[in-house]
Formats: C-alpha cells, sequence, structure tokens
C-alpha cells in the first residue's frame, strides 16, 4: 500500500450511519479484521480485553435496545463488543507471563523480573484505576481495528451511545472478570446513507501537530 493508497483509505471512512443489511463481509476479510484485533498493541502486552462477536439476532435486538434504538446495532452484518478487564489481578499477569514464555521460548523464571515491574505498576493503582487503564488499552485496539477496516474497505461504526450495564446484563459479563467498553458495528454501508458523502472536517494539520525542536 502506497501511503497516497492509506490516505485515500482514511479519507474514505466515517461513521456510517446506515449498513446495507443484505451485504456481508467476507469470509476472507472478516478472519483478517478478527486479525487485527488479535494483534493490538497494548501496555505491557496484557492484551486486557475479550472482543464478543455478536451474532444471533435476538440478542442484537435486545442490545440495541440498550443502544439508544440505533439501527446500526442489528442492521450492520457484524457487531462486536469491546469489553475490558475490570482489575488487573496476579493471575492475569501470569496468564501473560506464561503465555510470553511459550511463544518466546524464554523460562517463567527468567521474565520473574518483567512479572514483578507488571504487577509493581499495577499494585500502584486503585481497581478502580486499573479499570480506566486497561479502558484505554481496549480503545487502542478499537481504533486499529477501524483503520484495518478501511484500508480493507469495510464501513464501521464505533458506537459509545450505549448502556454498558445494559449490554453487561444481556451478555452475562456480570461477575466475568469483564465489562462493556464501548461497541462497533461492521459492514458496508447503504446507499441512502446521506451521510457517506459530507467532506471529512478536521483542522488543519498545523493547529493539531506540533514538531518540537
Amino acid at each position: 500500500m502506497s501511503p497516497d493508497e492509506l490516505k485515500t483509505a482514511l479519507n474514505w471512512r466515517y461513521a456510517t450511519k446506515s449498513f446495507d443489511p443484505a451485504k456481508a463481509v467476507p469470509a476472507e476479510t472478516w478472519d483478517a479484521l478478527l486479525d487485527s484485533l488479535v494483534l493490538a498493541p497494548s501496555s505491557f502486552g496484557l492484551q486486557p480485553w475479550k472482543f464478543l462477536v455478536i451474532d444471533g439476532a435476538d440478542c442484537r435486538q435486545r442490545l440495541r435496545e440498550n443502544s439508544w434504538n440505533q439501527a446500526q446495532v442489528t442492521d450492520a452484518d457484524k457487531l462486536v463488543v469491546f469489553t475490558t478487564r475490570t482489575a488487573m489481578k496476579r493471575a492475569d499477569i501470569d496468564r501473560w507471563i506464561a503465555r510470553l514464555s511459550g511463544v518466546q521460548g524464554q523460562s517463567v523464571k527468567d521474565l520473574g523480573g518483567l512479572a514483578g515491574i507488571i504487577e509493581g505498576f499495577c499494585q500502584r493503582m486503585s481497581p478502580e484505576k486499573q479499570h480506566e487503564w486497561n479502558l484505554r488499552q481496549t480503545y487502542i485496539a478499537l481504533g486499529q481495528f477501524m483503520a484495518a477496516a478501511a484500508v480493507l474497505g469495510v464501513d464501521t461504526c464505533p458506537l459509545e451511545g450505549i448502556d454498558p450495564e445494559g449490554y453487561d446484563h444481556e451478555l452475562g459479563l456480570i461477575g466475568s472478570g469483564y465489562a462493556t467498553a464501548c461497541a462497533c458495528a461492521v459492514g458496508y454501508r447503504s446507499a441512502d446513507d446521506h451521510t457517506a458523502t459530507r467532506p471529512k472536517a478536521r483542522y488543519p494539520r498545523d493547529e493539531v501537530i506540533e514538531v518540537h525542536p
């Protein structure tokens, strides 16, 4: 992909208001988008999230009722709910260290120093602050997911206008250690979505980017 192609894709992307319910994301494309979630970066690599792909029509209708009746929830081909860890416990750290050990061929003992650094960092935060920290990591994954979709010519709409507690109840997240952060509808824009042709309004580059010597 050339720099111009990347800029074209990002300019093409917008928060799609109306999806075409009859148009499905090809399986190969969807598989790549799921991998973009798996490959999302996070602090210390902890990946304090779980991404719920909601396929059931009945479930999506109930989630729509907890989303100010936004049609994207049911009309888009795919709906992903982004959930985040409500805290970061030693068991979470040990799980990550074990995975890192298995993938990179280092012993858990050799990774003990890293585990201690992560635990010390987390212990300086209250459970509420840990949740906030994890939430910020989850939005990194959302950003990567939406950018990847744009590159592949797939429309998205991030959804924060939802009732997270309502989602938690519907999805059985209460007491699971995870809580809803946001959702993202995925598919293809409807031909009658008039917002698709609106020029993208952004501040000039020199107003949002400063280069410090």
